[in-house]
Order: structure tokens, then sequence, then C-alpha cells
């Protein structure tokens, strides 16, 4: 389905996600609904710190984790 507008395809948690082109981590984090205080992201195996979510702009084959640490015992 081709709308003109130029496509990558992020691993995230696993599953191939089509996006726009350019888009960064805050709006793949909104997209997924995985907004949370504790979330741990991952790109490409290395950490990324929440203040640079806005700044780390995603490529075509990327891996994504978004980790939601389980507390308690």
């Amino acid at each position: 389905m081709d709308h003109g507008e130029p496509e990558i395809i992020v691993m995230v948690d696993g599953f191939a996600e089509r996006l726009p082109a350019g888009v960064n981590l805050t709006a793949l984090i909104l997209r997924q609904q995985a907004q949370h205080k504790d979330l741990v992201v991952e790109v490409n195996g290395r950490f990324v710190h929440p203040r640079d979510y806005e700044a780390v702009i995603l490529c075509d084959g990327d891996r994504v984790e978004l980790i939601h640490p389980a507390f308690g015992g």
C-alpha cells in the first residue's frame, strides 16, 4: 500500500512495524502506547535515556525493545 510517503521497517519487541521515515523514538513509544515512568528502551542493543528519545531518529532495520520492569517479590 503506497501512500507516497517513504516507510521504514523497525523490529519492535521482535515484531516488524512499518513506520514513516524520519520517525523518532518518542513517536514510536506513543504509537505503541508504552509510555510509563519505569519504561526501559533499547535501540540495537543499547540503552537510550528518556531525555534522548526525541533526538533518536529510527532507521530501517533498527531493533527496538520496550521493556517494562517488573517490581515486587
